[in-house]
Order: structure tokens, then sequence, then C-alpha cells
């Protein structure tokens, strides 16, 4: 992984980073430790939606040397580039959830679970979709794509990172492996799926410009050199409302989110359609760096994909003011979550079958009550600062 040189390098450098917590400390030390955090939080932001929109572009360019022609190695690279665009993107998330500058655009963005036949053919309607129904849609365009996005209903997506995921991969029906969708679905020929080669290609196309315009639109809001922007205001903002949204968001994230949609979900229902990457099968990617998005603005650190690593004051610093052994608590809880993430068999999909007692539902089960911990332990050191989490 470009991120980590390895994954217990990260394990250690998260079970001994130091959180400079004094064991005295007066209301201005508090005050300007919270007044750190929230500078370091606007850069890390900022580094990861950059970090995010930079891979998107990398994932566009592959998408149109693909397109221009459509081979298997091609399409492969395609796929690549889209696993590494979301390695940054996962660990914005944590940002989510508290009326930032993504929520205008998250619904674009990272929406699912996706009805297929909204987009494109399925193995039990090779006819679906807006890509094969020029009559209803007879030219595409990105404000198009944009106003049909979950009009009919919240898994009608008809954008961002999951749309492109399927007309990549296609339908996953196979157990030993992720989608397998054929390169020449790009290729024009005969009257049935290929029919509409060229209108998939123009839809994957715009899709993937409208995903890298909204990254770009996400990464400015939180730009240093703004005078108007989300960052701008953020900062000026009473600190208390700024760090409570910032605890709220994290809270929400680590645990109705990240710890139920996409894993208490999956693991009640045992649905693929409830998998987060499920054409993929880059589930177990998916919740390392969300965890991981968590981690660094506990810690205050994110390494950029050009190996530079900001690095400043964390919120486990901000908690560890009020309360050193909460803070020290929900360190171990950090580092219980992504091990036990780590833990779950891949693929997912195949993880969350079966009994209760089997291998990978015990591992999962692990993830989500390590996950409960994380979330219970920090709405408690909310509560120490002053902010009432209802989680």
């Amino acid at each position: 992984m470009k991120r980590f040189a390895c994954r217990r390098q990260f394990l250690i450098l998260l079970s001994s980073a130091s959180l400079g917590v004094c064991l005295r400390s007066s209301a201005a030390d508090e005050a300007e430790t919270v007044r750190r955090f929230l500078h370091n939080y606007a850069s890390i932001l900022h580094a990861t939606y950059t970090d995010s929109w930079s891979a998107a572009c990398e994932l566009q360019q592959s998408i149109e040397k693909f397109l221009k022609s459509p081979s298997e190695e091609g399409l492969k690279q395609a796929r690549q580039a889209w696993i590494a665009a979301r390695v940054p993107y996962l660990q914005t998330e944590v940002a989510r959830f508290y009326d930032g500058p993504i929520e205008a655009v998250e619904g674009f963005v990272n929406a699912w679970p996706i009805d297929e036949n909204y987009i494109d053919y399925t193995a039990e309607a090779p006819m679906a979709g807006i890509i094969n129904n020029p009559q209803d849609f007879a030219k595409l365009t990105v404000e198009l794509l944009v106003s049909v996005n979950e009009k009919e209903g919240e898994k009608n997506i008809s954008t961002g990172w999951h749309a492109i995921e399927f007309l990549l991969w296609g339908q996953d029906l196979h157990d030993d492996s992720p989608g397998r969708r054929s390169y020449l679905d790009y290729v024009k020929a005969g009257d049935g799926i290929r029919r509409h080669a060229e209108r998939r290609g123009e839809y994957l196309r715009l899709i993937t410009k409208l995903l890298v315009g909204h990254l770009k639109q996400v990464a400015d809001e939180w730009a240093p050199e703004g005078k108007t922007n989300y960052r701008a205001g953020f900062l000026i903002a009473p600190a208390h409302e700024s760090l409570e949204k910032v605890i709220r968001g994290m809270g929400a994230f680590s645990g109705a989110e990240l710890g139920g949609e996409r894993t208490m979900v999956a693991y009640t229902t045992k649905e693929q359609e409830d998998e987060h990457s499920c054409f993929s099968d880059t589930t177990h990617q998916d919740m390392r760096y969300d965890q991981i998005g968590i981690v660094n603005i506990c810690l205050g650190r994110y390494q950029r994909l050009d190996r530079k690593e900001i690095r400043g004051t964390g919120l486990l610093d901000v908690i560890g003011k009020k309360d050193a052994a909460m803070a020290s608590k929900l360190q171990k809880q950090l580092v219980e979550s992504l091990k036990a993430i780590e833990g779950i068999p891949v693929p997912f999909d195949q993880a969350m079958k079966g009994r209760d007692t089997a291998p990978g539902r015990l591992a999962l089960k692990r993830a989500i009550d390590a996950l409960q911990a994380q979330t219970k332990t920090l709405a408690a050191a909310a509560k120490e600062l002053g902010i009432q989490l209802n989680l």
C-alpha cells in the first residue's frame, strides 16, 4: 500500500504515539490545545481532499485511455486506478455528518447501495438502465445524470464512486472473485448489450468528470488561502462550536455509519447489496481506511500520497487535557478496532455468510464490537469536553 510502508508499522505508530498530555492544565492551555487542533484538523482535511482529487484525476486519465482503445489490460488498469483513488477519499469520511462542505455533494459522490438496473444491464434485466434507454435519455450529459440521481428513490444512484465501480466491474455474481464485466461492453457491435457500448463509455466518462469536479469543490472549501470558504468560517467560529462539529461527525461516522450501516447491517442481513463496495470486493479496504481516517484526526497526523507527512495536535491531545486516562483508553481502542477490521477475512461478502460461529462471522462481530466500544468512549470523552453526543 502506498499510504503506509506496512500494516505493522502503522499499528506500531498508533500504539506508541505520544499524547503530549500535561497532568495539570489551565483553561488557557486547554483553549490553546483546541485552537491548535482545529487548525491542524483543517490542514489534514485540505490535504486529504486534495489527494483524493488528485487520485481521481489519475482515475479519469486511466478511464479516458481505456475508452479510447478498450482492452482487457486497459480495463484492469482503470480498475486499479479506482481502487487506488479510494484510499485518500475513504480517509476524508471522518468529516461527515456535521453539515460540512462534503454534505452538499456527498449524495453524488459516495451514495450507496445502488440499484444496478437504474444504470445498466444486469443478468436479470439485459436491456435495463439509462444507458440502454436512448428513447427517454437521448443525450447523456452531466446535468441529466445529476438530475436523475435518487430521483425515484435513494437506491436510484446514477453518479459517484459506486456507479463508476459498477461500470468497471459489473455485477458480482461469483463467490471467488469480484464482478467480471468484459472490456467488450465498451466495444460497439450487434443488437444486444454491446449495441450501446458508446453510450456506456460516455456515461462512464461523464460521471468520472463529475466526481473529479465535486472533489475539487470540497478541497477548495478547506484551502488555507480561502478568505470566505468553509475553512475560514470554521476557524473564526467559537472554538467550542467547531470542536463540537468535529466530534459529532466523528462519533456518528464511527458508530452509526461504519459500525452500523456499513457493518452491522451487512452482518444482520447477509445480503451482498448491503456490502459497501460490492462490485469490486474491496469493502475490506473501505473499512480499513475509514478507520485510519478516524485515527488520523485523533493523532493529528496524515501521510500524503507524495509521502510527506502532516503532524500536529490531535483530538487525543485535546481529550488528554481533560482526562489523560480516557485519552489513553481511546488510543488503545483505536488500535483494537483497526486490528479487528484487518482480521475480517477477504472477501467481505463471503465473511458475512454462514452461521454466527463461522470464522468470518466471528471476525466481523469482533469488528462491530470494537467500533461500538470506540464510539462509546468517544461519546464519554465528548461529555468531558462539554459536548453531548446522541449516538
